[in-house]
């Protein structure tokens, strides 16, 4: 039997470039609206909460389960919370303190995610995958250190920041 697949599918799958991509966003300094259209327009086909907590937000709209109602109603692709990709309760609080400078928390962090061994994760279950936590930017967060971590062990990763 011949299958058909949207252009859609065969972007988001690397079909057409041979690529994989990930995409990564985050919740905070945009309205609800915003940040679906920016979702919704990547084509990404996943939303994966990396955020440690994500139950409390300062986003009202960014909690785990109207992310999981609003993702699947709006986009219309998954949601999920996988925890391996975010950090542990210590370093997340140590990284908010005053001494704290981000090349410490960038280097102890790296360290937990090859200590996780997060490069073993199925490289399927993150294709075309956004990775979400709550910084409005990704300079100086934890979702840009995990997809340049598997883009430099994996071949043909493509990185989008949203």
């Amino acid at each position: 039997m011949e299958r058909y697949f949207s252009r859609r599918y065969l972007l988001v799958s690397g079909i057409i470039n041979g690529e994989m991509k990930l995409y990564t966003i985050g919740t905070s300094r945009t309205s609800a609206e915003l940040f679906f259209c920016r979702v919704v327009t990547s084509g990404a086909a996943a939303l994966v909460d990396i955020r440690l907590r994500n139950t409390s937000s300062l986003t009202g709209w960014a909690k785990r389960d109207d992310l999981r109602y609003f993702t699947n109603s709006i986009c219309r692709i998954p949601y999920r919370h996988e925890l391996q990709f975010a950090p542990t309760a210590k370093l997340l609080d140590e990284s908010r303190r005053p001494d704290c400078s981000w090349g410490s928390y960038e280097r102890d962090f790296l360290a937990l995610m090859a200590e996780r061994k997060i490069e073993d994760t199925d490289r399927e279950s993150l294709d075309g995958a956004c990775l979400l936590c709550a910084e409005a930017a990704p300079q100086h967060c934890h979702r840009r250190l995990v997809v340049e971590y598997l883009a430099e062990r994996w071949d043909g990763v493509e990185i989008c920041h949203l």
